[in-house]
C-alpha cells in the first residue's frame, strides 16, 4: 500500500509536468492541470503527515515530527490508563460477565467428545502430573508426604478407633476368618518346626526317660495332642478355646476404648513406631515405587489412570451442563473471582502494559504500531491525493466563473 500511494503521487507529479508542457487553449486542459497540481500537493501533504507520525520526513529535524518515538512513554501511560478505565475496573468486568454461563460452556466442552476436549485435558493433566513427579526431588517429596502423614497420625488417637473397629468385627462375626487363619498358621508353624519341638522335649526330659525311649513317645504325644486341639478348634465353631479367644478380643476392644492405661500404651507405641528410622526407610521405598508407577501410568494413555480421568471429566462435564444449581454456584464464584482479581490486580496489569511498552525501543514501537494501522494510513495518502485533485478542479472552476 505504501508503494501504491507513492506511485500514485509520482504519477500525479509526472502528469502535472507533462500537462504543463503540452497544455493547449481548450478549457479542459486547465481543469486537468489543476487536478494534477492539487493532487500532487494533497498527496505530498498527507505523505508528510503520515510519515511524521513514525519518523522524521527525509531525516530533517522538523518540529513535531516522529511523534510516536518521541512520545513513547506518554503513549504507554495513555494506553495503560485507557485499558484500566475501560476494561479493568470491577464495574466494567462485572457488567461484561453478567449473564455469561461459565459452567455451562465448560460442561459442554468437557461432555462433547467430538471436540476432543476430554482427550486434550486428560493428556495435559496426565503429563502435568508426570512432569511434577519427575521434577521434584523424590527423597524430599517422600519425606514431606511421610511428615504430613505422621502429623495427621499424631493428632488422631488410634486406640478408640481400633477398639471400635474390633468390636464391630466381632459383632458382625467378621473376626472368625481371621481366627481360623491364625489357627491354621499355628498348625503350619508347628508342622514346620516339629523337629525343634521334639528336641526341646528331649532336652527337658530326665536321663531315665531318655534311656527308656519314653522322651520320644512323650514328644509324639504332645505333638499329636496339639494337632488334635488345632483341628478341633477349626471344625468346631463353639470350641471352648475359640470362645476364650473371642472373649480376649472383646476384652481388648473394650480396653482400647475405655481403659486410659491401654490407650496410653497404644499411643506410646504409635509414637515409637512413627519415630522409628526403619519405618522411614520402609516408607521411602514404598513412596519411590508408588511414584514410578504413577509416572508410568500418567505417561501411558491406555492405562486405567487415563480411563478414569476420561470418565471423571465426562461426568464433570455432564454435571456442569445439566445441573442448574451447580451452574449458578460456579458462575457466581467465577464472577466474584474475576471481579476480585480485577480489583486487586488491575493496577498491576496495566502497569505491566505500560512498563512493557516503555522498555521497547522507539523503532520497535513505531514498527509495531505502523504494522497494525499502516495499511489504513496509506489509504489516507491515496485519499489525500485524489481528494486534493478534486478540490483543485473545484477551485479552478470557481476561478473561471469569477
Amino acid at each position: 500500500m505504501r508503494l501504491f500511494a507513492t506511485g500514485l503521487l509520482l504519477v500525479m507529479a509526472v502528469a502535472f509536468v507533462v500537462l504543463r508542457r503540452v497544455a493547449g487553449t481548450h478549457p479542459a486542459w486547465g481543469y486537468a492541470v489543476a487536478f494534477t497540481e492539487a493532487a500532487m500537493v494533497g498527496g505530498l501533504a498527507d505523505w508528510f503527515a503520515v510519515t511524521a507520525l513514525f519518523r522524521r520526513p527525509l531525516g530533517l529535524p522538523i518540529p513535531h515530527t516522529a511523534i510516536i518515538p518521541v512520545n513513547k512513554n506518554r503513549i504507554a501511560d495513555s494506553m495503560a490508563t485507557f485499558l484500566r478505565d475501560n476494561f479493568l475496573t470491577p464495574q466494567v468486568v462485572a457488567r461484561r460477565v453478567t449473564g455469561f454461563n461459565f459452567a455451562g460452556a465448560a460442561g459442554g466442552f468437557l461432555n462433547d467428545p467430538g471436540r476432543g476436549g476430554q482427550s486434550r485435558l486428560r493428556a495435559g493433566a496426565a503429563n502435568l502430573l508426570a512432569d511434577v513427579l519427575e521434577s521434584l526431588d523424590p527423597e524430599r517429596l517422600g519425606d514431606q508426604v511421610r511428615g504430613g502423614l505422621a502429623r495427621q497420625l499424631e493428632r488422631v488417637e488410634v486406640a478408640p478407633l481400633l477398639g471400635q473397629m474390633l468390636a464391630a468385627m466381632i459383632a458382625d462375626r467378621r473376626h472368625l476368618p481371621l481366627v481360623d487363619g491364625a489357627i491354621r498358621w499355628a498348625g503350619e508353624a508347628l508342622e514346620a518346626n516339629e523337629e525343634m519341638v521334639r528336641t526341646m522335649i528331649r532336652e527337658r526330659a530326665n536321663g531315665l526317660l531318655r534311656l527308656t525311649g519314653l522322651d520320644s513317645r512323650i514328644a509324639n504325644s504332645v505333638l499329636d495332642g496339639l494337632y488334635k486341639l488345632l483341628a478341633e478348634m477349626i471344625v468346631q465353631p463353639d470350641h471352648p478355646l475359640k470362645r476364650k479367644v473371642e472373649e480376649m478380643l472383646e476384652s481388648l476392644a473394650d480396653r482400647l476404648v475405655n481403659d486410659p492405661e491401654t490407650r496410653a500404651r497404644v499411643e506410646s507405641a504409635k509414637g515409637e513406631l512413627i519415630a522409628n528410622p526403619a519405618v522411614g526407610t520402609w516408607w521411602q521405598s514404598v513412596w519411590e515405587r508408588l511414584r514410578r508407577k504413577l509416572i508410568a501410568a500418567a505417561r501411558d494413555p491406555d492405562t486405567a489412570l487415563g480411563g478414569q480421568l476420561t470418565t471423571m471429566l465426562g461426568e464433570l462435564g455432564g454435571a456442569l451442563r445439566d445441573d442448574p444449581r451447580l451452574q449458578s454456584q460456579i458462575n457466581r464464584f467465577a464472577r466474584r473471582t474475576l471481579v476480585g482479581v480485577t480489583a486487586r490486580y488491575g493496577d498491576e496489569i496495566v502497569r505491566l502494559v505500560s512498563e512493557t511498552v516503555k522498555r521497547w525501543d522507539a523503532r520497535t514501537v513505531s514498527d509495531r504500531i505502523e504494522g497494525a494501522v499502516g495499511r489504513d494510513l496509506q489509504f489516507i495518502r491515496i485519499n489525500g491525493t485524489l481528494v486534493g485533485g478534486l478540490f483543485g478542479v473545484c477551485i479552478h472552476a470557481v476561478d473561471q466563473l469569477l
